[in-house]
């Protein structure tokens, strides 16, 4: 089995744990507040991966390129978290994770075009089979009582969280190959800070801190402890796999935010909805085994 193959893997299963234990966390408190939290703690375990391994010497090896690789991959990183905790914030995990997950056909097309990756019969079927899972995943509780006093607000922010996830997975893709993962995470998370308490400071949230309870805490730092894991996995695998392999197990995390989203937050599955996340798994798995 390809090493880059049991990353993605452990990618995933961190990356599924994330969003349940944010969805928890940020149930009474401000989405971007939540962000910038969870974000400090991610830097706190990044940076001490990186000392503990010792690859902080690498930052002075980092060219001007490189730099504005990592610049922008935070930017797009900080982007998909705060739509992301906004869909979440307004929406249920079964409805906001399958919208999210479309960035793996993104991520699939981009890679195609600007990486030269190849996209053959399989991987054109596994795309349609991810789509179609997710059409059908969208289907469920339909009717009011589905639908919170938000509306459908969190299909806006679920979906710009998809498109700056894809780009997060290009500009990785790019960056990183001749870079440290740990140097790479640690330093972008500082722009994801940077970019998530400018939000916080700019819709007035420093306020809320002194409001947020125990178990909101413990939720939000365990989710920022398991993000970093997840990102040390993601980008160890796309130094040594392809993007548009690795993108699609990683994207298998939601096999796990389902399956938590059921057992701890009480969220319901229809029978279409079951069928819809079989189609979505197996077309993202297909086009990485297939090889």
């Amino acid at each position: 089995m390809e090493l880059w193959f049991l990353y993605a893997i452990g990618a995933a299963i961190f990356a599924g744990l994330t969003t349940v234990l944010a969805k928890i966390g940020v149930k009474e408190v401000d989405s971007h507040l939540a962000t910038a939290i969870r974000t400090m703690v991610v830097i706190v375990f990044s940076w001490g991966i990186v000392f503990f391994v010792g690859s902080q010497d690498g930052i002075r090896h980092i060219g001007g390129v490189t730099w504005v690789f990592l610049i922008l991959s935070g930017l797009a990183t900080g982007g998909a978290w705060l739509c992301r905790f906004r869909a979440l914030k307004l929406g249920n995990v079964n409805k906001v994770t399958p919208i999210t997950k479309t960035s793996t056909i993104l991520t699939m097309i981009l890679a195609f075009i600007f990486l030269r990756e190849p996209l053959g019969l399989v991987t054109v079927i596994g795309m349609i089979m991810m789509g179609t899972g997710t059409w059908l995943m969208l289907e469920l509780k339909k009717g009011a009582a589905a639908e919170n006093s938000s509306g459908k607000g969190w299909l806006f922010y679920a979906a710009l969280s998809a498109i700056f996830a894809s780009l997060v997975a290009i500009l990785g893709s790019v960056g990183v190959a001749d870079m440290d993962a740990n140097l790479w995470t640690a330093i972008r998370t500082v722009v994801v800070a940077v970019l998530s308490w400018v939000m916080v400071y700019t819709t007035g949230g420093p306020k809320g801190i002194k409001n947020i309870n125990t178990k909101s805490w413990v939720f939000l730092v365990l989710s920022g402890v398991a993000t970093g894991m997840s990102w040390i996995f993601f980008y160890h695998a796309l130094q040594i796999g392809n993007a548009s392999l690795v993108v699609p197990i990683d994207q298998l995390s939601i096999l796990i935010t389902m399956g938590f989203a059921g057992w701890f937050l009480g969220e319901k599955f229809s029978r279409q909805s079951l069928i819809g996340l079989a189609l979505l798994a197996t077309g993202i798995l297909l086009p990485a085994i297939w090889i």
